[in-house]
C-alpha cells in the first residue's frame, strides 16, 4: 500500500472522538500520516463548516489524501465537503458502506455521525474505507468524471 495522508476533522460534536481516533490512526501502520485540520480545542459554538472546509480542500489537492469528518449527524460536513471539486465525501455509518463509497464512488472524504458511532466503530469504518480500493471499470470512472463537472456541462453530455 503507497504512503498516504489521513486528513481529520470535527466540530465541537466531534471533538471528543477526533481526539480519541487520532491516535489510533497513527499507529495503524507506517505509511500512514495522519493531519489533525481542527477543531483544535472544544468551542461548543463553533462551526462545521471550518473543518469540513480545511479537510476538503487538503484532499482535493492530494491525490494520495483521504479525509475523516466528525459532527453529530455526519450530514453538515458531508454537505460541506461536496462542495469542492475533487472532494467526494460520504456519511458513512457501517464499514460495509463506507467500502461501498470508496469502492464505487471513488469517495475520499468519510463523514461519521458523532453522536451516533462510538470510536470503535469509527476506527473500523476508516479502516475499511483507507484499504478500499476505488473500482477501475469504466462506468465508475465515467460517473466520477462527472461529479466534478459543472450542471451545464452534465446536460449537454446527456
Amino acid at each position: 500500500m503507497p504512503e498516504y495522508t489521513i486528513y481529520l476533522g470535527a466540530d465541537h460534536r466531534g471533538f471528543a472522538k477526533k481526539e480519541e481516533l487520532f491516535p489510533l490512526l497513527c499507529g495503524c501502520h507506517e505509511n500512514v500520516n495522519v493531519e489533525d485540520l481542527g477543531a483544535d480545542e472544544y468551542q461548543e459554538d463553533d462551526d462545521f463548516n471550518d473543518p469540513a472546509i480545511a479537510v476538503a480542500q487538503a484532499v482535493a489537492a492530494n491525490p494520495h489524501g483521504i479525509g475523516v469528518l466528525l459532527c453529530g449527524s455526519a450530514h453538515g460536513v458531508t454537505m460541506q465537503a461536496n462542495r469542492f471539486p475533487g472532494a467526494r465525501a460520504i456519511n458513512a455509518l457501517t464499514p460495509e458502506s463506507a467500502a461501498a463509497g470508496r469502492r464505487d464512488d471513488h469517495a475520499n472524504i468519510v463523514c461519521l455521525a458523532a453522536d451516533q458511532l462510538d470510536a470503535v466503530t469509527m476506527e473500523q469504518i476508516i479502516k475499511t474505507f483507507c484499504h478500499t480500493r476505488p473500482a477501475t471499470d469504466e462506468r465508475y470512472l465515467r460517473r466520477v468524471r462527472r461529479l466534478d463537472q459543472t450542471p451545464a456541462a452534465d446536460a449537454k453530455e446527456q
